[in-house]
């Protein structure tokens, strides 16, 4: 086989090869809408720990509620305590260390201790004081608190968003006192 023919035949399974390429991506392409696609946002991942949560101050939101002093320079700020239609009761704040050393007593705020509740702010409750009862953080399936987790320490300066949903107290109710283990109480007004 001289050279020219061996060029030639590579030339044609390098083409053939081309066209293979080209109809296989051709076919991998989009549903067929001419619509421009946006950029897919990358995922987020979620905050685990306090290394996750104590990178930066996150924006203060406008509303403070009620202020909850701590010991060692933390206080609790929150911002929404919320009745939702489903029957819960979701409270929303900031955890701040406006002390000058990290916090590293966090395992105070995780209550009695249940399976899955680990770094946590699973001791929080509300207390209906009309009603005479006391709410606990609610759990899902699996024992794990629907709370803040994984918080194992706040460094100083730090600011850690703070979440914990309970069973609504009666529609009645519109007050109640909120606790968590280390930092004064606090009254609240439930909005929703």
């Amino acid at each position: 086989m001289s050279m020219r023919q061996t060029l030639k035949a590579r030339g044609g399974a390098t083409a053939a090869v081309a066209a293979v390429l080209a109809l296989t991506l051709a076919g991998c392409g989009g549903g067929g809408d001419d619509k421009p696609k946006s950029p897919e946002k990358p995922a987020s991942p979620p905050a685990q720990g306090a290394a996750a949560s104590n990178k930066g101050p996150s924006p203060e939101p406008t509303e403070v509620i009620a202020t909850l002093s701590g010991e060692a320079g933390m206080s609790l700020v929150i911002n929404s305590v919320r009745r939702d239609s489903g029957g819960f009761v979701t409270v929303n704040g900031q955890i701040k260390n406006a002390g000058s050393q990290s916090f590293t007593r966090t395992s105070d705020w995780r209550g009695i201790e249940l399976k899955g509740s680990g770094e946590s702010v699973a001791g929080a409750t509300l207390v209906d004081k009309v009603g005479k009862k006391r709410y606990y953080v609610l759990r899902d399936t699996e024992s794990r608190c629907l709370c803040t987790t994984g918080i194992s320490s706040v460094d100083a300066g730090k600011v850690v968003p703070f979440f914990a949903q309970f069973p609504a107290p009666p529609a009645s109710t519109s007050e109640v006192e909120f606790s968590l283990p280390t930092f004064t109480s606090a009254t609240v007004k439930i909005s929703g």
